[in-house]
């Protein structure tokens, strides 16, 4: 690719292969995941908003699909959780297969714990498991395989973790001879039971490492493209030489100025494609795919935008400051140009927007703030999220832009958020 490439192209570019322009309307949840790329998910309902603006899928919709199979969360990329197709179930797991092995590494040095110790562990879970013929949540898991969980005493408790159970349940997940499910069915709250993973889609007890940073490689960049070297580190957790030797054979093309590289199989339709000429907004969680799959909010903010004050943040400290958007997204052709934040006592969407608000960009607002008051109950962007911890940053965004109110809904028809912390 010869000619330089405008940041307004880039970003519309992104967005479009993000599905953020209305082509994967209707989509199903596995198929939205496997074009754009696998779900961030932190105890929150980023996974839902993602879905919804990219596909106008409902929550019923998406529990369904996690119901069947057709998508689910599990460790991953750098050992965090994502929703993940089925297609991708394996590669999902090889891709954080390494985590639990630090872990455990780390408790074997400072507290004591052994493989072998582990192991016995997960083999009396699994077996538990096997005999209860339902999901089992951590203490009935406790309760079930006895002393053979053991207490770390304070020097666990100092290094947060109390018991050798989380060890021996990172380790099984990510061996996919267990999975987590949850209790209620929804994927924003965390409460958890485990059942055995029969067929495993793990045919190996070691996944081939070295094939499934390869693998990923390309699903990446199909997903992020054009993305840079650090770009996919970030998202792998991989080192610069593993990095290095996983896109070699992808055979990626440069952007001409830039550190960005496109799969061949893109090239085509990336110089052909123009930038449109209407807006199109969505409303999206921080943690989307549009912003974490690089993890460089620089590339997807004016500089006039990035300058702006974080909400809630100390004097001085600029949205261009930020490693990650400090409230939930507005996007238009992939730049950002607001933010915003759901306050369930009001059942508003609070927003502060970068440019003139349009009746598109309210008919946005409006459509995300009914699908979050009718179906999800709250916005929670993370399982440590809270109305009580989000009122500072509403109260900054509604200093800076006029609100634009919609109208309560009626009591009868609210949805409670019983959510409770992780095990």
């Amino acid at each position: 690719m010869t000619t330089a490439v405008s940041l307004e192209k880039l970003r519309a570019w992104w967005a479009h292969r993000q599905g953020l322009d209305g082509s994967l309307d209707g989509a199903s949840p596995h198929d939205v995941l496997a074009r754009t790329g696998w779900a961030r998910s932190v105890g929150g309902c980023g996974p839902y908003l993602g879905l919804f603006a990219r596909a106008g899928l409902d929550r019923e919709a998406v529990d369904k699909a996690v119901a069947n199979l057709e998508v689910h969360e599990l460790p991953s990329a750098r050992g965090c959780t994502y929703v993940v197709p089925r297609q991708d179930f394996a590669l999902g797991l090889a891709a954080g297969s390494g985590a639990p092995d630090g872990e455990i590494a780390a408790a074997a040095k400072h507290l004591g714990v052994t493989r072998e110790e582990i192991d016995r562990l997960s083999d009396r879970i699994v077996a538990a498991l096997d005999s209860a013929g339902e999901p089992l949540d951590p203490a009935g898991i406790k309760r079930a395989v006895g002393e053979a969980v053991r207490n770390l005493g304070e020097a666990g408790k100092k290094r947060g973790l109390t018991t050798t159970l989380p060890l021996a349940l990172g380790l099984l997940q990510a061996r996919g001879r267990i999975r987590r499910v949850p209790v209620n069915g929804r994927l924003d709250q965390q409460r958890f039971g485990y059942v055995p993973w029969s067929p495993s889609p793990l045919t190996d007890a070691e996944p081939d490492r070295g094939a499934a940073h390869a693998e990923l490689a390309r699903r990446y960049f199909g997903w992020a493209g054009p993305a840079s070297l650090k770009h996919f580190r970030w998202f792998s957790g991989l080192t610069a030489a593993a990095a290095k030797q996983a896109v070699e054979p992808l055979d990626l093309r440069p952007i001409e100025g830039t550190e960005l590289l496109l799969p061949p199989d893109q090239v085509a339709a990336f110089e052909k494609f123009t930038v449109p000429r209407a807006a199109c907004y969505a409303l999206v969680a921080w943690i989307d795919g549009i912003h974490l799959l690089h993890r460089d909010p620089g590339r997807l903010l004016d500089p006039g935008d990035a300058a702006r004050q974080s909400p809630a943040a100390k004097p001085g400290r600029t949205l261009g400051d930020e490693s990650d958007p400090p409230c939930s997204i507005i996007v238009d052709r992939g730049r950002v140009v607001g933010l915003w934040e759901y306050d369930p006592d009001t059942e508003e969407i609070v927003y502060q927007a970068f440019v003139t608000p349009t009746p598109a960009l309210r008919k946005a607002v409006s459509a995300t703030r009914n699908y979050v008051r009718d179906q999800l109950g709250d916005a929670r962007m993370s399982s440590l999220d809270s109305p009580k911890s989000r009122a500072p940053r509403i109260a900054a965004l509604r200093a800076g832009q006029p609100l634009v109110h919609c109208g309560p809904l009626p009591a009868d028809r609210r949805v409670p958020d019983d959510s409770r912390a992780a095990e």
